[in-house]
């Protein structure tokens, strides 16, 4: 809910506060998102590896809440930002020492929130039995709380940055995480904790240099000596399982000769960046609901009544509304009915649940669009200002869109996640979506490159009724679009190759087994 609150109001701080241009705002926003959602690497990397899901929350949390202090003390204190605009003068734009202030503040809550997100979706699963049915359900749970904590923020904490200055947004967001890392120190002693697998890493590492070095060997058949349930893809990294001539007398290295179940953890690791690489532009469309369709919104009539207004911001939580009311649908009606017919525990595979996100999606931005397209010819050409709620459907059908392929990508990951990996594939979720946020920068910066003109490009104004952004719209819908198709090829091919899933899923309970967590 913290993180929440200043992400998806940041656009407006940058532009009123700190004054800084449009598409200059737009691209710090998806930027710092972006980080975020990378840094989750390295605090799946941390986690697993060295420190545990509890310990890595526990110190990143402090990180994130300093973080959330100076950015507040930013706000609040005159010095430390430009002077307001007045009327008649030229804002001047934040520089020196007021942006260092800014970007150190930003960037502690990028490290911070980024390495806890998926050290609690793991921590949290680690308190099931591997083979427990209520893990796709815990995660439908975890969403649904997710959901529940974007929405205080899009509204709750949005309204008092809209109409108590966003130093007090801040603050609250300060006291709010510290609130939380007090509640989650508070069960301390009944956590069951993983303890963390510091060589996890370097036996897939090995597979590569082995299998790279033995490149001109042949790549043995199940007969000889690859026997069980493997995978007839990738078969050159079988290669690392080769010994050299002189047989069992002769010694190897590490780094020349590996065992069947490494090559078959490096195989997972490879196959499911594919599935991985085709959320990225479903990521891409999010950064549009958090930068350029919150500056729509403020080209509109916000009022609800003559005397309410919507914070444009307040729009993002229209999918989390929808999510609220769905997902507990989703998993007492949808579940058991699909479970009749498909026959699978969870009604639908994750692979499944994610392709129909991936396809909806596409959707949203045919929406925006067109209400763009409205929305500017009301503007320019009737002189009308729309309702704000004009653009609500593409807020809607994202909301549809993220409940199927969000919570499917984190199932999916974590389900075929290796012995002592589970936080650090959870965590390629969210690289996911920092190379969609980063990839909608590229793409802004891209598209104005191209599309430049004397009157500038698609998104080079300030001023959104001079720019052309349903053009904009279109694009990511024709993406979109391609992507789904992409996705359909990639699914199949992994999904064909079922002995990966059979591989993940025992060397992640023989994991559990060996952990002998009471």
């Amino acid at each position: 809910m913290a993180i929440a609150a200043v992400g998806n109001n940041l656009i407006t701080y940058l532009i009123n506060d700190m004054h800084f241009s449009l598409p200059h705002s737009a691209n710090i926003v998806t930027n710092f998102v972006g980080t975020i959602f990378l840094i989750a690497l390295l605090g799946g990397f941390l986690s697993d590896s060295f420190l545990g899901t509890f310990s890595t929350i526990l110190i990143f949390a402090l990180i994130e809440l300093s973080g959330f202090i100076l950015l507040s003390a930013q706000a609040h204190f005159p010095q430390l930002k430009p002077p307001p605009c007045h009327q008649n003068s030229v804002c001047i734009q934040a520089k020196g020492f007021n942006t260092l202030i800014f970007y150190i503040a930003i960037y502690m809550v990028a490290l911070g929130s980024g390495c806890i997100k998926p050290s609690m979706i793991s921590h949290g699963a680690n308190q099931f039995n591997p083979q427990s049915n209520n893990l796709s359900t815990y995660f439908n749970a975890t969403y649904f709380a997710f959901s529940l904590g974007e929405l205080i923020a899009l509204t709750l904490l949005i309204w008092v940055q809209t109409h108590s200055g966003m130093d007090a947004g801040f603050a609250v967001s300060a006291a709010v995480m510290a609130l939380a890392f007090i509640f989650f120190i508070s069960g301390t002693l009944y956590y069951r904790n993983k303890p963390p697998q510091p060589t996890v890493f370097l036996p897939i590492l090995q597979v590569f240099v082995a299998a790279i070095l033995k490149r001109n060997k042949i790549s043995p058949s199940t007969q000889q000596g690859i026997g069980g349930q493997h995978s007839s893809k990738m078969r050159f990294l079988e290669k690392a399982c080769i010994q050299q001539e002189g047989g069992n007398n002769t010694k190897e290295s590490q780094w020349r000769l590996c065992s069947v179940e490494q090559v078959d953890q490096a195989k997972i690791l490879l196959s499911v960046i594919p599935i991985f690489a085709c959320t990225i532009i479903f990521n891409t469309v999010l950064a549009q609901l958090q930068t350029f369709s919150v500056q729509q919104g403020s080209a509109m009539d916000t009022h609800i009544t003559e005397s309410f207004r919507i914070p444009p911001a307040s729009l993002q939580a229209i999918p989390y509304v929808l999510l609220i009311l769905i997902v507990p649908l989703y998993d007492t009606l949808f579940v058991p009915f699909a479970r009749k017919i498909t026959g699978h525990e969870s009604g639908i595979t994750p692979l499944q649940r994610i392709g129909v996100g991936l396809f909806l999606v596409t959707f949203s931005m045919v929406s925006a669009a067109i209400m763009e397209k409205k929305r500017r010819d009301a503007a320019l050409i009737r002189n009308e200002t729309l309702s704000i709620f004009w653009i609500a459907p593409q807020f809607i059908i994202f909301g549809m869109s993220e409940m199927f392929t969000a919570v499917g990508l984190i199932e999916f990951f974590y389900t075929q996640s290796l012995k002592g990996m589970q936080t650090f594939l959870t965590s390629i979720t969210y690289c996911s979506y920092s190379f969609g946020f980063y990839l909608s920068s590229v793409l802004v910066s891209l598209v104005n490159r191209i599309t430049s003109t004397k009157g500038g490009g698609w998104l080079h104004e300030n001023d959104i009724n001079k720019d052309k952004l349903d053009l904009f719209y279109w694009l990511l819908a024709a993406l979109s679009f391609l992507n789904f198709l992409n996705y359909l090829f990639w699914s199949t091919w992994y999904s064909n190759n079922s002995s990966l899933s059979s591989i993940s899923t025992e060397s992640r309970h023989h994991s559990d087994a060996d952990n002998n967590i009471p």
